[in-house]
């Protein structure tokens, strides 16, 4: 059983490296799932602590990877058109696979702005912002998911 546990806790962890990247998987909750399944086998036990700080850790992330995106459309002085923009290109972009999720904030926070009469470079800015902050989101999911990698590379060997 522990070693259907781990191959299977394995296979989570690589899904979950690629969901940081395709949006259609949810990256960090799958290498968190792994941990546990490692977990649970007889081989390895990690605390108790370290499972409920990797759980926060996890919840965090998938929170700030939905923040951080209008945070940034924002922060290059978007306005509430360019951060509604930004989160309906975002949504939109879903559909559109990783490229529509790369593009999709930046040109839906480009059009809002330049619907509510920003001029073209307020548009660019507000768009670069939400670039950004999805660049920053899928950079903070990757290396959650690596840490986890490690850590469940380093209790096996």
């Amino acid at each position: 059983m522990d070693i259907f546990l781990i191959i299977l806790g394995s296979i989570l962890l690589l899904a979950g490296i690629v969901g940081c990247i395709v949006p259609a998987l949810p990256g960090v909750p799958l290498s968190y799932a792994g941990l546990i399944l490692l977990h649970l086998t007889d081989r390895v036990q990690f605390s108790w602590q370290f499972l409920v700080v990797w759980l926060v850790i996890t919840i965090a992330v998938q929170l700030l990877d939905s923040i951080i995106p209008v945070w940034g459309t924002k922060h290059f002085g978007g306005s509430k058109a360019g951060t509604w923009g930004a989160t309906i290109g975002l949504i939109a972009g879903f559909l559109l696979g990783v490229w529509g999720i790369i593009l999709g904030p930046f040109v839906g926070a480009v059009v809002a702005e330049l619907i509510a009469g920003k001029t073209a470079n307020t548009a660019l800015k507000s768009g670069l912002g939400s670039l950004i902050g999805i660049l920053t989101g899928t950079v903070l999911k990757l290396v959650c998911s690596g840490l986890m990698t490690y850590y469940f590379i380093k209790a096996l060997v």
